[in-house]
């Protein structure tokens, strides 16, 4: 090898003759970004090609160019007869764009965030995709002045005959039921899988009557998996998707009641012993949401389990979330009579106790899954109890406020967890050194919002570099003790999280946001590590300065930002517009992950990237 060296000391170029390649290892970023921001989109991704550090410049680069989502969307999507699948985040598109997106070949096609498109995009999939097997639609019309007609829809189903998957995430309750029914004749008799955002009891029992009336064409007659969010479940609505969908094997309902719901408009014993008629559901969820006030099902109870278990002997999930009547005779009845249950998850189990898994050592079960929220009764007993099964990769904790140091000390055992969520909980600084014993290093997602004694000890103590951590996802929010210092060791940690939330902690100020935007990691060619999502709002030490550290070229990779607006509106609404692909939220809300972060940067570069 040869080397080559300019004379200024910030410059090192070597040159490896042997095949040609040239690699840039030092020149500072700052002045690849300034080369690079004078160049049109074409010049960069050619320039991307070159090598590694010319390739990561280019990301950095193209995640700040307002114009880019115009320029980038032809070249990704040229006439290409052999193109199957698009996923797509279109939070920037409508419907202008859709002569781009959508072409015949099309099989699989997941639009996320279509709240800019109106109802003239399900007209236009029906009319341009003959071939669609399976469609995912997110937020579609969602912004005031969008529309949808019934024709529309009606257009989708009658234009794509080989749907298997139609995953609709909007409100359909906006078609009147009697045009809605008779639309689901035209729907594909391949389709196994129907997800709808939103729609009424009324109308789900009303479309899938005709099933129950003999001689009568049958609707979505081949339907294996339903998820429905509704505004009642009731004893009506659940006969009915029984009776009518013999082939169910997944079943997924949630209601968010607006008023405390009657009798008839409420699930009870009668309701929950027709469910699993045919003896083929695998995964059954329940869920009453306490959203907009609290409710539950208070009309349903042991009696109620004790006969739906009897038909459930092949379930492998169960969630029920609601059912604050369902004493532990209910839930053991349950975790005895499934032999095959693998996913468990108990939302407001208010009589919920640490008798139910008492035994749980002698049944056969082996859970991977658990989740147990605001069950206030259960204590540090149950999780010694429950971690016989050593398989759980996933369990979460919400809520359970008797729970403390001793169960993280049985938690550690588990070599194979991934996700621990531990919000509310009477943890410790002590009790989470004990997740240092090795199961810190499997975790992907900790969560321990709402720990009250935690300080900033905890941080330093599990994340003090001398081990290789997995972790992506952060949850530190509400910790009225976890100060500046905290996230300083955390950012001295280099972990390359990528989601952090530290919403309303009142000690959390601007040291935390510069200490976050001077992280480096990737041996430091990025700045403001890997964070694609970041949640400060209401931390009490936040101010105007830290603003400028969420500006260009810090945190190249963040995607989701949530602040408190009050503190100055222009600032906030210039960042915005400083950084058009960062969806920045102030009024409080919590921030989601992002379906397809970066998919079209990512996308249009991966090529290059293989040849590097």
């Amino acid at each position: 090898m040869s080397s080559s060296s300019s004379s200024s000391s910030d410059i090192d170029i070597d040159i490896d003759t042997s095949n040609r390649c040239c690699y840039i290892v030092k020149i500072p970023s700052a002045l690849l970004g300034s080369i690079m921001m004078n160049m049109d989109i074409t010049s960069i991704v050619s320039l991307a090609s070159t090598c590694k550090s010319l390739h990561a410049s280019a990301l950095h680069i193209l995640s700040f160019i307002p114009s880019f989502i115009l320029q980038l969307i032809r070249p990704l999507f040229p006439p290409n007869p052999y193109l199957h699948t698009i996923k797509l985040n279109c939070n920037l598109l409508n419907d202008s764009s859709t002569h781009l997106l959508l072409r015949p070949s099309l099989h699989h096609l997941y639009l996320h965030s279509c709240s800019h498109f109106t109802g003239k995009l399900l007209y236009q999939i029906g009319n341009t995709c003959p071939h669609l097997r399976s469609l995912y639609l997110g937020s579609l019309a969602h912004n005031r002045g969008s529309s949808i007609h019934i024709i529309h829809l009606q257009e989708l189903l009658k234009g794509c005959p080989h749907l298997q998957g139609l995953f609709l995430m909007f409100d359909v309750s906006l078609f009147l039921p009697h045009n809605f029914t008779p639309l689901w004749a035209l729907a594909s008799h391949k389709l196994t899988s129907l997800q709808i955002g939103y729609i009424s009891s009324l109308t789900v029992t009303q479309f899938l009557s005709p099933n129950l009336i003999p001689h009568q064409p049958s609707i979505l007659p081949n339907i294996l998996k339903l998820c429905l969010s509704v505004d009642y479940i009731s004893d009506t609505m659940v006969t009915t998707i029984s009776q009518a969908l013999p082939s169910l094997n997944h079943l997924d309902l949630r209601d968010a009641p607006l008023i405390e719901p009657r009798i008839t408009f409420d699930l009870t014993n009668s309701g929950l012993q027709q469910i699993n008629q045919h003896g083929n559901l695998k995964h059954l969820s329940l869920i009453r949401s306490q959203e907009f006030i609290l409710t539950f099902f208070r009309r349903v109870n042991d009696i109620g389990v004790l006969f739906m278990a009897d038909k459930c002997a092949h379930m492998e999930s169960i969630c029920l979330g609601g059912f604050s009547r369902v004493t532990d005779t209910g839930f053991k009845t349950i975790l005895h009579s499934c032999r095959n249950l693998y996913k468990l998850k108990v939302y407001q189990g208010a009589q919920l106790t640490n008798l139910v898994f008492h035994d749980i050592s002698a049944t056969s079960l082996s859970l991977t899954h658990v989740a147990l929220k605001s069950c206030k009764l259960l204590t540090n007993h149950a999780i010694t109890s429950l971690v016989c099964n050593v398989h759980l990769k996933v369990l979460e904790l919400r809520d359970c406020k008797s729970l403390g140091d001793d169960a993280l000390g049985a938690i550690a055992s588990l070599p194979k967890l991934k996700k621990l969520l531990l919000d509310g909980s009477d943890i410790t600084d002590v009790g989470l050194s004990y997740l240092k014993r090795g199961v810190i290093c499997s975790l992907v997602t900790l969560s321990v919002r709402g720990c009250k004694k935690l300080t900033d000890k905890f941080i330093s103590t599990l994340f003090n570099g001398s081990s290789k951590f997995e972790l992506q996802e952060l949850d530190v929010s509400n910790l009225p003790n976890l100060s500046d210092n905290g996230i300083l060791s955390l950012a001295k940690s280099r972990i390359p999280i990528s989601e952090l939330r530290i919403r309303q902690c009142p000690l959390i100020g601007d040291t935390s946001v510069m200490a976050l935007a001077s992280m480096q990691v990737d041996d430091g060619r990025w700045h403001g590590s890997q964070l694609r999502l970041l949640d400060l709002y209401n931390c009490g030490g936040i101010t105007q300065l830290a603003y400028k550290w969420l500006k260009k070229p810090y945190f190249p990779r963040l995607r989701r930002l949530g602040v408190t607006g009050s503190i100055n509106r222009d600032i906030v609404d210039a960042l915005a517009r400083n950084r058009p692909f960062l969806q920045v939220l102030c009024r409080g809300e919590e921030l989601g992950a992002n379906p397809l972060v970066s998919f079209l940067v990512k996308s249009y570069l991966c090529g290059f990237a293989e040849k590097l």
